[in-house]
């Protein structure tokens, strides 16, 4: 058994812990009001978490994690089904909110804990619970299907968080600013958890502004964290924003997630900061898997290497692993550690489908090795591997060889079915300018030039823009994937 928030009994209470616009706490101010919160819960079983990016939705999930019982963090813009739906399967017997919270009608129905994120109180002498035990229930977005809820147990939260602060050297002395989601892992458990296992100050922006980037790397963060549609924002402002290229040439680690970041935004960031961003891999159900290492290099297009305790394989689509690591043979990841979750509430045939007879996950996600280990994925298997005339190709890489012309601003590629190719390459593109957008040649010209030429869109359909979640990920099922 280990405790989740070593420095909440720190011996340095005045220590800056949480700071959300103008509202802050120390550690001793979190102890204090996360502790007071943890008496109430005691034997609640799970408890809804309505995570509006505020200091309340913070003090709920350390709360109840201090008190041993399962938060369930609820997205506030959830549609009514999905909200009754993933009320329905966790069952909650609580809902956590800030004071005075808009909320829908769906959710009235449960016991509202309105949460003091000043209150005073003691934190729990002993607050080591089984390392086995339901720290979080987190939805998953379902491709088919309602949400999952995955549920993650307190040992998949400090393995993670322990491996990353192994691999970017993360410790109390960091300061992280974002403007992620607090219902999400990426924001939830990366972005405040782990800063407050360490001992550090997480400064969350509310909302994401480059400016307001700036502002915070300038007064002392060392950290930022953010999506690539975050750090696409980034790489369009730095050209005519000398102080934005200043701040995070300044930062100490650059970190992006939640889906690849393209190559053209990396090297767009690099050349105007001198700063590399790293990106990581993982998934709700699985934590974080990979990770560039801050003392590693930075390779555009890759997501580094397995995290400590972290296995990682290859696999064909017949259960032969791929042992080539030449950067070109493709196979999905599946992964097994300590950083797993559990299963799926109340959903055991999904669970028993998601893992293979000897304990591997299988992630869906697909990707290539390079020689020296490092991962680099191209796409999902669902929506992202096509096989056309032959051959396995990823969209992903397609996608950044896009991204290097200049009139192309977005771009993704599915496939589609093609009656000599098997599947042929679609690319959707938005033109940098609409009135002058490329064409069809100019496209596959590029990438097969630039890759080879098998891998050369054969279908080109023009947007004015690519449909995106609340995480900025591509959802290509709306462009008609797998259709």
């Amino acid at each position: 058994m280990s405790s989740l928030f070593p420095a909440l009994s720190s011996p340095a209470p005045e220590r800056p812990a949480l700071r959300f616009g103008a509202r802050s706490l120390t550690y001793a101010e979190l102890g204090a009001a996360s502790g007071a919160l943890a008496a109430r819960l005691r034997g609640a079983g799970r408890v809804a978490v309505w995570a509006t990016p505020e200091l309340e939705t913070a003090v709920a999930v350390t709360g109840a994690l201090l008190a041993g019982v399962a938060a369930v963090p609820l997205n506030p813009r959830s549609g009514e089904r999905e909200l009754a739906h993933i009320l329905a399967d966790s069952a909650p017997s609580l809902l956590l909110a800030a004071p005075g919270a808009e909320l829908p009608s769906g959710v009235r129905d449960l016991p509202l804990l309105e949460v003091d994120a000043y209150a005073t109180g003691d934190v729990p002498e002993d607050y080591s619970h089984d390392d086995e035990d339901p720290a979080l229930v987190v939805y998953t977005s379902g491709t088919t299907g309602p949400p999952k809820g995955a549920v993650l147990p307190r040992r998949a939260l400090t393995t993670t968080l322990d491996a990353l602060a192994d691999a970017w050297q993360w410790t109390g002395d960091d300061v992280l600013t974002h403007a992620l989601p607090l219902f999400h892992v990426h924001g939830l458990v990366l972005g405040v958890l782990g800063p407050l296992r360490r001992g550090g100050e997480v400064r969350h922006l509310g909302r994401f502004d480059p400016e307001g980037v700036a502002r915070e790397l300038r007064s002392g963060a060392t950290m930022l964290f953010g999506v690539p549609t975050m750090y696409h924002r980034l790489a369009e402002a730095l050209p005519g924003d000398p102080e934005l290229a200043k701040a995070l040439a300044g930062a100490r680690l650059l970190v992006s997630g939640s889906a690849a970041l393209p190559v053209h935004d990396h090297e767009r960031i690099a050349a105007a900061t001198g700063r590399r961003v790293l990106e990581r891999y993982g998934m709700t159900e699985t934590l974080m898997n990979t990770s560039v290492r801050a003392d590693g290099e930075a390779r555009p297009g890759t997501v580094g290497v397995p995290l400590p305790g972290v296995e990682l394989r290859l696999v064909e689509d017949d259960g032969t692993e791929v042992t080539a690591r030449d950067g070109e043979s493709v196979g999905e990841i599946q992964v097994r550690g300590p950083n797993l979750f559990t299963g799926y509430l109340n959903r055991p045939d999904a669970t028993a489908a998601a893992f293979t007879s000897d304990g591997w996950f299988r992630t869906g996600d697909v990707a290539v090795r390079e020689s020296d280990g490092y991962v680099r994925i191209v796409g999902r298997n669902a929506t992202d591997l096509i096989k056309s005339g032959g051959y396995k190709i990823g969209a992903g890489e397609i996608e950044n060889a896009l991204l290097e012309l200049d009139s192309v601003r977005e771009a993704a590629v599915t496939g589609e079915p093609d009656p000599d190719l098997g599947e042929r390459v679609v690319a959707w593109v938005v033109p940098a300018d609409p009135e002058a957008p490329p064409n069809l040649e100019e496209l596959a010209s590029h990438v097969a030039r630039r890759l080879a030429p098998h891998k050369r869109p054969r279908v080109l359909r023009l947007l004015s823009a690519l449909p995106r979640n609340d995480m900025g990920k591509v959802m290509k099922r709306s462009l008609g994937a797998g259709s």
